[in-house]
């Protein structure tokens, strides 16, 4: 029985259980699989990557205050996180993966990273 690649549809040659006919195929078959599959998951997960790069960028040393001016005017925004950080104390955190920011009276922010002491 002859084996077809679901790629391309071409025959595949070589081992019984391989699956494609080239690693070309494979990589587009699934990157097609892995894609975000709408707009609405693409644009998320790109702000949500922006995100990320300005707290890093700006919280070299773990734990920095800077103002909201300073987030909003490289483009940060505001209600795209993805965890909240309630603590015993009342304060509440906003996370992207392991960066966070409390938000501090007199419009600044407080940047922490989870595991910085």
């Amino acid at each position: 029985m002859e084996k077809l690649c679901p790629e391309c549809e071409g025959k595949i040659i070589g081992r019984e259980d391989k699956k494609f006919c080239s690693d070309g195929c494979r990589n587009a078959f699934n990157n097609k699989v892995n894609k975000d599959s709408t707009n609405l998951m693409r644009n998320t997960n790109n702000k949500l990557r922006k995100n990320y790069r300005i707290l890093i960028a700006l919280n070299e040393g773990g734990k920095t205050r800077v103002t909201r001016t300073q987030l909003t005017s490289r483009g940060f925004d505001f209600d795209h996180i993805t965890a909240i950080l309630n603590t015993k104390n009342g304060h509440t955190y906003y996370f992207l993966y392991d960066q966070g920011y409390l938000l501090l009276e007199d419009g600044y922010c407080m940047l922490v990273k989870k595991g910085f002491k």
